[in-house]
């Protein structure tokens, strides 16, 4: 749509129903066609270039081949399969490339942890995809197990970059063979033998080894002195309060800022009960405010120790309450960190 009489590349007598996009073969060979031309004839090539540039598909994330070369490619390197089903009658598939595809932090995620795929509904590749899923959306993003050609999520229409690198920090812990192993622990392979059974032939030796550690407990009362079941309640009673009122001597944490823009960074936050929470601080504000934030988020629930970092592959994994770094200079303007307990 962006091309119809282009000039050099694609001449007026060439049908005007052109659409971007449309075979991702041809394209690959020649990702020039979507760059800006040098010495445009005219002011309005050079603007439909420049247009063309914005919408570019990611080739460089691109699995070139069919969908079953894709889920191989993905099973040997042990990563999970990003699927985008593009429709040529949607804007909001040209707007996943500009926006979310384009994204450095989204290039860099997939890159690390996933096998990318891009197709149109309307190929043939395209259709097997839609019907063996049963896709009545388009756009949509899927992510597939390769080994069991499983959708594990999925997303519909335009999906802005910062809630795609949330919802894809599941996939970045582990890869679909630890996955599968970690359900094979879960599920352990039936038998003929039923449980009822099982209890009959197998002694209770949970019960025995309860029975055995609580003889010796009542053993250590009785030949206990000089300290008594009282004092010692007290006393651990004393140690758990003061480890409860003593709180962490982070800064305090001044009002989020409300001054220019380019002022300001904004940091995301996921919380270990699931919760996203963004808050805005000044570029040169330290970074031990953001332990400080995530306290006050915290406070209240059971406090613990916690650590903070990266949700995002490639940055430094935890986080250094003790650096003396600004969040411009750590490089935590705009990321997303996630809080774990210790």
């Amino acid at each position: 749509m962006f091309y119809a009489g282009s000039g050099a590349r694609y001449p007026l007598h060439e049908p005007s129903s052109l659409i971007a996009f449309r075979n991702f073969d041809e394209e690959m060979k020649r990702p020039g066609v979507w760059e800006s031309e040098q010495g445009a004839a005219s002011t309005a090539d050079s603007s439909r270039d420049n247009l063309a540039s914005l919408y570019r598909p990611p080739f460089h994330l691109m699995f070139n081949g069919s969908f079953e070369k894709a889920k191989d490619a993905a099973s040997v390197q042990d990563k999970w399969l990003l699927v985008n089903l593009q429709s040529t009658k949607e804007f909001s598939s040209h707007m996943l490339n500009r926006d979310t595809w384009a994204n450095e932090a989204v290039s860099q995620t997939i890159s690390t942890n996933f096998i990318f795929w891009q197709v149109y509904d309307d190929t043939s590749e395209g259709k097997k995809v839609c019907t063996y899923y049963k896709l009545d959306s388009i756009p949509v993003v899927l992510v597939v197990d390769p080994i069991t050609g499983q959708k594990m999520r999925s997303w519909c229409g335009m999906v802005q970059p910062e809630s795609l690198l949330e919802d894809l920090v599941p996939f970045m812990d582990g890869g679909p063979r630890e996955q599968h192993a970690k359900v094979s622990h879960k599920r352990p392979r039936g038998s003929s033998t039923t449980p009822q059974q099982k209890n009959k032939d197998k002694p209770d030796i949970e019960n025995e080894e309860l029975l055995q550690a609580l003889a010796a407990s009542m053993e250590t009362i009785k030949d206990a002195s000089g300290v008594s079941s009282s004092d010692t309640d007290v006393a651990s009673t004393d140690k758990d309060e003061a480890s409860a009122t003593e709180k962490p001597a982070y800064p305090i944490l001044p009002e989020e800022p409300k001054v220019d823009r380019s002022l300001l960074c904004r940091v995301g936050v996921r919380l270990p009960d699931g919760r996203r929470m963004q808050r805005n601080f000044l570029r040169t504000d330290p970074i031990q405010l953001l332990w400080s934030y995530c306290y006050s988020q915290l406070e209240g629930s059971e406090m613990k120790p916690f650590r903070l970092t990266h949700a995002i592959p490639g940055a430094t994994k935890s986080l250094d309450y003790d650096s003396k770094l600004t969040f411009e200079d750590s490089g935590l303007a705009n990321a997303m960190i996630s809080v774990t307990w210790e």
